[in-house]
């Protein structure tokens, strides 16, 4: 019978490895970043693959439904919500209009913004699709209660409103 060796949980360092000379706040502060970007893109891969389904990325997906519950947004508004850059916002308005999910609106106000609203069809993919992917989202998020999971939100506000005031 042949028998297996478990591998080491924390093995040691490599011998050329460098430990970093952190103070404990600092060192804290690098953990959780490192603990919510794994989080962040564990739950991208389930809501990433369950919008795959139907045939748009994650960015398509975020723009169709910010137009669903919000109605027709100006591009730069769109841009914002999904955070993505202009071109970047141009390019998949482009891909879902050429979906026949998007049309562009002129805004007559201004001539140079344009709106993003979705079509009839825009609509109905959306109006389908979404309850199940909110779900396939609840799951993901299911390890920690709703209770815990508003005191999560409450604090990643606060961080990230705090770093995005933060002169780099």
């Amino acid at each position: 019978m042949a028998t297996t060796t478990r591998p080491q949980q924390d093995p040691a360092p490599h011998a050329e490895a460098h430990e970093p000379a952190l103070d404990e706040h600092t060192a804290s502060a690098l953990r959780l970043w490192v603990i919510m970007s794994r989080a962040q893109a564990a739950v991208t891969a389930q809501a990433s693959a369950d919008v795959a389904r139907h045939g748009l990325t994650l960015a398509e997906f975020g723009i169709i439904e910010a137009l669903y519950h919000r109605g027709p947004m100006l591009l730069g508004e769109v841009q914002k919500r999904i955070l993505v850059s202009s071109g970047g916002i141009t390019f998949l308005v482009d891909r879902l209009t050429a979906k026949g999910l998007v049309e562009r609106r002129s805004c007559e106000y201004d001539r140079r913004a344009r709106y993003a609203a979705l079509t009839d069809k825009g609509t109905a993919l959306v109006a389908e699709i979404f309850p199940e992917h909110a779900a396939v989202v609840a799951r993901a998020m299911a390890a920690i209660t709703p209770d815990e999971q508003q005191q999560v939100a409450n604090a990643l506000r606060t961080v990230g409103r705090a770093a995005a005031g933060l002169n780099t």
